[in-house]
């Protein structure tokens, strides 16, 4: 689809609002209400805008409020978790207009409802899948060359119409754009999110900008070198291996008492327990705030974010935040460390916001200025 100049600026102008009067898609827009209102006839005449009513003025004067079109349409963000996939359905003024989850073997079906939830008619404009690891593509750009993605996403990708542009993200990527713009890091265009669950991860947001460096790897903190030790050569994800929940829960079986009761099955479970104050998970949850707590140094060292957000199933939960902010401060320069807030819809929700950005590209070719 062709447009001018001006009838692109408009449109994603239109979009970031939702809803506009003229006048105030000319301030937005920088240009004069004349080529306003060719712009908003343009979109009009192709369904991109549409007419909503009017607006009462201070003066007695109405005027005319504008909203996105029914060939606007809507864009589609997939979180490929490792137990759940969770689905939502947007228009491109960012409005949810459907959502699902399910188990992650069913990530078709779950994707098939949202679809058919969307409105009857409305083109989907783009998709981005949020992945558990480097988003590559193959030599064939045409799914995710990676062993944890590439079998899921292609069961999801028959779910998906023909001819529409998928985008593939980082989950952890995904989750720190939704602390940034609705979660604990509102306010802040730097910043290091710290997810600590099954694995680890990072995502580093500098100017209000995800840094995804030349391999689309930036942030991939499970390959830092460890153990450094004279005796021992550093492993492959060793660290991950060390903090993952997989590990805690092991280091937890190992600490328990005959009279502790039983051992926690869970990560969810252990925290439980430690923050009921049992002795032994409360010691457990302690050791693994310090690990968190240096590795949260490391962050500091090399990018001194000011800011860390703890996040994922384990790094979540407020009972690290002292031994973190502790080890922190022991290894390192004053950080603030906070806990995440978003919760296990933020990939989804991250993964959204960048849909609707590419999706306003499809119908534009203007990248949207921050995502």
């Amino acid at each position: 689809m062709h447009l001018s100049e001006s009838a692109r600026v408009v449109f994603d102008v239109l979009a970031g609002t939702g809803t506009a009067t003229r006048p105030q898609l000319a301030a937005g827009a920088g240009l004069s209400k004349p080529t306003v209102s060719s712009a908003v006839a343009e979109l009009e005449a192709v369904e991109l805008a549409a007419h909503s009513g009017r607006a009462s003025g201070g003066t007695g004067r109405s005027a005319a409020i504008y909203r996105l079109g029914p060939a606007a349409g809507a864009v589609l963000a997939v979180d490929l978790g490792p137990a759940v996939t969770r689905v939502r359905g947007c228009a491109l003024d960012g409005t949810l207009l459907a959502e699902g989850a399910g188990s992650r073997p069913k990530a078709a079906d779950t994707v098939r409802k949202v679809l058919d939830a969307l409105p009857a008619g409305a083109p989907l404009r783009a998709v981005v899948v949020a992945v558990g690891d480097v988003p590559v593509r193959d030599r064939a750009g045409e799914r995710p060359a990676t062993a944890k993605a590439g079998p899921v996403f292609d069961a999801m990708a028959v779910a998906l119409p023909e001819g529409v542009p998928v985008h593939l993200e980082n989950n952890v990527n995904c989750a720190a754009l939704a602390e940034l713009h609705e979660g604990a890091a509102v306010g802040r265009d730097t910043f290091g999110y710290l997810r600590i669950g099954v694995g680890i991860g990072l995502a580093v947001v500098i100017g209000g900008r995800v840094l995804r460096g030349a391999n689309g790897a930036a942030g991939e903190v499970a390959r830092l070198p460890y153990p450094w030790d004279d005796d021992r050569a550093p492993r492959h994800e060793a660290l991950e291996q060390r903090m993952g929940s997989r590990t805690l829960l092991r280091r937890a079986a190992e600490a328990w008492q005959d009279g502790d009761g039983p051992r926690p099955r869970t990560a969810e479970r252990l925290l439980a327990l430690a923050g009921q104050g049992h002795a032994t998970a409360g010691a457990v949850v302690a050791s693994h705030a310090a690990d968190v707590g240096r590795l949260a140094a490391a962050v500091a060292a090399v990018l001194d974010p000011g800011l860390i957000v703890l996040g994922g199933g384990t790094g979540a939960d407020p009972q690290l935040l002292p031994g973190v902010r502790a080890e922190l401060a022991r290894l390192s320069w004053p950080t603030e460390v906070v806990s995440s807030v978003v919760g296990d819809t933020g990939t989804v929700a991250g993964a959204s916001r960048l849909a609707v950005a590419h999706g306003i590209q499809t119908v534009t070719g203007a990248v949207r200025a921050k995502h």
